[in-house]
């Protein structure tokens, strides 16, 4: 009864008027149908459920329509109602990630050479065509280039390159493309109007997008969705079914790491493990925001202004710099994928946001106005202002204007230092390490575990902040390798390790600290001592 069927069953499309999102398709079958020039082999290619097998059946009824072939069957007669059924005896659907063996194809080849038995021609769908053994197609490809009159092959397949390039010659190809959530989204809006339920828009949005562009699975989670709402479709029940985190702890992320505030961002963190989000659709989600806001920042125009969060995304979009959002997203989809490998998913997470911290520029700028309505590429931060280092007499003797000084090749760190980079810029220069360093020639090695960062144009960065510190044209060049390994970002982390030991060390030296330890026994908690520098750059304890 149609009271109990699914509704992807249910609301399959029954001719291609109601095919949504495939208008390309539609139009080429359409008019080879109204022309009368028509192939002997079909093949439909797409990822799951975007409507291959659909279009297929719905090219069956147009060949065989008791109407004559025609690009709109007329779904009442005969040899329509049998075909949406599922009950057409010259219709035979055949299923190759289970019937992958020369046999079967071979007993299916023999029964093609016999007439149809009621039908203007006899179809073959053969779905996911690509699982065939290398016999089955070789067993295929003889009836493909001599086919019977009465047949017609459909296959579908979700991975075309798999199909031997002898069978692909001798097939019609045509590409089905992933649905557009706007489009998914105003069929669920008609299901729904059909079906009496309740729903509102952002419920639907949030379907379409988990969805990833299959019609068929946008149903699925339709169906899945009004039962978890009990006859309804909102927006706070679909969220908690797909385990999908509210938009606005995204943003408060982006918000709190634009002001370099890590405090705000575990508080977000725990508040999210308190509501049982899932880290890793967190991160995906995130991943989706900073690529919007790449968009925004690139292509403003292209940003829907019906957009439930426009004001703050174009808000971000002025804040951060094209580079650093280009960063993030990477280090969002890196800590996805170690999200796994991490000792748990929240401290996999919260890694994963302070890694980003940590590549914040220091100087990044806070007064830029956030105007809701951006019409051009944003503005990006403040110029930096190089100042010049400190020199020694002995080094401006005999010269009436100021040089950059010279850095042995040891001193890498401390010019990077000068040369305020930011963004995967400032991340290749800090994992790189000086073979020769000087002001006119300098040769960086980088190890092997961060060739990915060698991209020209980061290298062209790194060179003209060179340039521009030493005041003329500086030769550079990169070579993957180590030399001592000691970059900037392990002495870094070993200057980190060393006033983290020394912080330690005096409060175990402290007196009263001792005098409590003897007196209540009590134990020190060393992984709260954080050290600290003073106006004077020393460190200190807390």
């Amino acid at each position: 009864m149609s009271q109990t069927q699914v509704l992807a069953r249910k609301w399959r499309p029954k001719n291609f008027a109601e095919l949504a999102g495939q208008e390309h398709v539609v139009r080429a079958l359409s008019n080879a149908l109204t022309q009368n020039r028509l192939h002997h082999a079909y093949l439909f290619t797409g990822t799951r459920g975007v409507g291959k097998t659909t279009v297929a059946r719905i090219l069956a009824k147009a060949l065989n329509c008791d109407g004559g072939v025609t690009a709109t069957p007329c779904g009442s007669c005969s040899a329509c109602v049998q075909i949406d059924a599922g009950h057409f005896v010259d219709l035979v659907e055949l299923d190759a990630a289970s019937n992958t063996q020369v046999d079967n194809m071979r007993e299916l080849l023999e029964n093609a050479l016999y007439a149809p038995t009621a039908a203007r021609y006899k179809i073959y769908i053969i779905d996911e065509v690509h699982m065939l053994s290398k016999s089955a197609f070789n067993a295929m490809l003889k009836t493909l280039e001599e086919p019977p009159a009465h047949v017609k092959f459909v296959l579908a397949t979700t991975d075309p390159q798999k199909i031997p390039v002898t069978v692909l010659s001798r097939c019609l190809q045509f590409s089905l493309k992933q649905i557009p959530m706007s489009q998914i989204v105003e069929h669920l809006e008609k299901v729904l109007a059909e079906e009496k339920i309740v729903s509102d828009r952002a419920s639907l949005g949030l379907i379409a997008r988990a969805a990833q562009g299959s019609m068929r699975d946008a149903l699925s989670v339709l169906d899945q969705a009004i039962a978890f709402g009990q006859g309804q479709v909102e927006e706070f029940a679909v969220r908690e079914m797909l385990g999908i985190i509210d938009q606005r702890y995204l943003y408060d992320f982006l918000d709190a790491l634009s002001r370099n505030d890590g405090t705000k961002i575990l508080s977000l963190a725990d508040e999210m493990v308190a509501n049982c989000f899932s880290f890793d659709t967190a991160l995906q989600d995130l991943a989706v925001l900073l690529h919007r806001i790449t968009i925004a920042q690139t292509v403003p125009q292209a940003i829907a202004e019906d957009l439930p969060e426009y004001d703050r995304l174009f808000a971000l979009a002025k804040v951060f710099m094209p580079e650093d959002v280009q960063l993030f997203y990477q280090i969002a989809l890196h800590g996805r994928d170690d999200l796994s490998l991490a000792p748990d998913e929240y401290a996999g997470f919260t890694m994963t946001l302070m890694r980003m911290l940590t590549f914040i520029p220091e100087d990044l700028s806070m007064t830029v106005a956030l105007q809701p309505n951006l019409q051009q590429k944003p503005v990006k931060n403040k110029p930096q202002v190089q100042q010049e280092p400190k020199i020694s007499e002995s080094e401006s003797h005999g010269s009436s204007h100021h040089k950059p000084s010279e850095f042995a090749s040891n001193d890498w760190p401390t010019l990077v230092g000068q040369l305020k980079l930011s963004g995967m810029t400032k991340m290749l220069a800090q994992h790189s390490e000086a073979k020769i360093l000087s002001a006119d020639r300098i040769e960086l090695f980088v190890p092997e575990i961060h060739k990915h960062l060698l991209e020209r144009k980061y290298q062209e960065k790194i060179k003209s902040a060179l340039d521009k510190y030493y005041g003329h044209t500086v030769s550079l060049s990169f070579s993957i390798g180590n030399l001592t390994g000691m970059t900037p970002v392990v002495l870094q982390q070993k200057q980190d390790e060393a006033r983290q030991a020394d912080a330690i060390a005096a409060i175990e030296k402290d007196p009263i600290v001792q005098e409590l330890v003897e007196s209540f026994d009590a134990k020190l908690d060393v992984s709260s001592i954080k050290p600290i520098k003073n106006n004077q750059g020393d460190s200190n304890e807390r």
